[in-house]
């Protein structure tokens, strides 16, 4: 009994070790702190060491780890309704699908799911219904989820040693212009050649293309102005269904309430995860009217044990409450503009820093090659000692490991947001430093 009391650092390594399933693939370690509680953008572990939390968890918190009326709220729906037979409706649940049609009009319907890889089972098999058709189309460098047909439609990472995927499942390169794939190229040439390329591989049964606005564990890649407006033309001349996945991008964490909307582009379907329960698993599938009746016609069929559960409807509720409430879009935008100077004034201070890209508060850092490390190696170490110095990073994904993700709530204040910066500034300085040594 004694054992299984002890907290201390070591002995919970040491359990980690005989009893976690690992799973980030070849090189995946944990990191080396361990969180005891969080509060606001800070992580604290038992020894009241503190770290900047610059990713919100796993790019959800979009306010902060336990906001007091997150947690009231959860307080509540634990204790009056938290769930129900997956036939059964709630007012918390149908409350959240009114509100979300308020925000995005033309797409007044709603189901609502755990995670975001759920959402997409659910919107790739939406568009397999609606259409009659199976081919699914996505991005080089896109994440999607680890399931099924998400994790066919996911080619940034995780695709090895896993047998046959979804069939019917193809890629296209999503623009990049830091390191465009042909000199010269325009995105709009690149994206007409690339469905030129698709028609000659399809066998005729397109039936959704699945977009993050901005690919966030593909290396922070935003697509350009205009790019999703010529995407839903290629998409609408092939009867196909445009489905954006903002999990990370949505409820401000780009500047603006949904990713979409800068570009004047509503999507056939509309998936929401991470931000919408802002630390509690909780997703959304939304469409139009015709859609929606159009599947109920066919037959439409996704039941999960907790499909429209209350109690995470009641948390989705507060979040986007509070997003409106405290004005946090606006916010988002002033911050990310704070961070990206900040960010670009360490590019011009470091040679190792090719570039910085990204939206609102959903920023990237990609470093090149310098005095002998890879840009990898940069990016790990960087990581490494910024996390010793009291702030937390991540490396996207595997095939652009050389890039840094910054993803703080969108509620942190200037002296958080500063206090990053200058750590990464001290941290890239010490790695910098030893580099040819």
């Amino acid at each position: 009994m004694d054992t299984m009391l002890n907290n201390s650092e070591a002995d919970i390594w040491e359990k980690a070790d005989r009893h976690l399933l690992k799973y980030m693939g070849v090189g995946g370690a944990f990191t080396s702190f361990i969180p005891t509680r969080a509060e606001g953008s800070w992580l604290y572990d038992d020894t009241g060491r503190k770290v900047l939390d610059f990713t919100s968890g796993q790019m959800s918190s979009v306010i902060g780890h336990a906001h007091p009326d997150l947690v009231e709220a959860v307080r509540q729906a634990a204790g009056t309704l938290d769930h129900l037979f997956s036939m059964m409706i709630s007012k918390p649940v149908v409350d959240l699908a009114a509100a979300l049609a308020e925000l995005v009009p033309a797409l007044p319907r709603a189901m609502f799911l755990s995670t975001g890889g759920e959402s997409v089972e659910a919107a790739i098999r939406l568009a397999k219904v609606i259409t009659g058709k199976w081919e699914i189309v996505g991005f080089a460098q896109s994440y999607h989820g680890s399931t099924g047909a998400a994790a066919s439609a996911t080619y940034s990472l995780g695709r090895n040693g896993q047998g046959p995927l979804m069939p019917g499942s193809f890629a296209i390169p999503a623009p990049n212009p830091y390191r465009p794939r042909f000199a010269g190229v325009t995105w709009q040439q690149e994206l007409d050649d690339s469905f030129d390329l698709l028609d000659r591989q399809s066998t005729g049964n397109l039936a959704a293309f699945i977009a993050e606005p901005v690919l966030s564990t593909g290396g922070i890649i935003d697509l350009p102005l205009g790019y999703l407006a010529a995407l839903k033309k290629h998409c609408e001349r092939r009867g196909m269904l445009l489905i954006l996945d903002e999990a990370q991008t949505s409820l401000g964490r780009t500047g603006e309430m949904f990713a979409f909307e800068r570009d004047g582009v509503v999507p056939d379907v509309l998936l929401l995860s991470k931000t919408l329960g802002a630390g509690m698993a909780m997703s959304s599938v939304q469409t139009s009217d015709a859609i929606a009746e159009e599947a109920e016609r066919r037959g439409f069929f996704f039941v999960t044990t907790h499909v429209n559960d209350p109690l995470p409807a009641a948390v989705a509720l507060k979040v986007l409450e509070i997003v409106q409430r405290d004005q946090l879009v606006e916010r988002s935008r002033v911050l990310g503009s704070r961070l990206r100077q900040g960010l670009q004034n360490l590019m011009q201070r470091h040679q190792c820093i090719g570039d910085v890209r990204g939206r609102g508060l959903l920023l990237g850092m990609e470093f090149i090659p310098f005095k002998g490390k890879s840009a990898t190696d940069l990016a790990r170490e960087v990581t490494e000692v910024a996390l010793e110095r009291g702030l937390f990073a991540n490396i996207t994904g595997a095939y652009s490991a050389g890039i840094l993700r910054f993803a703080p709530p969108i509620n942190s204040t200037d002296e958080e947001i500063d206090f990053g910066v200058s750590v990464l500034d001290a941290s890239i300085s010490q790695v910098a430093e030893s580099a040819g040594k």
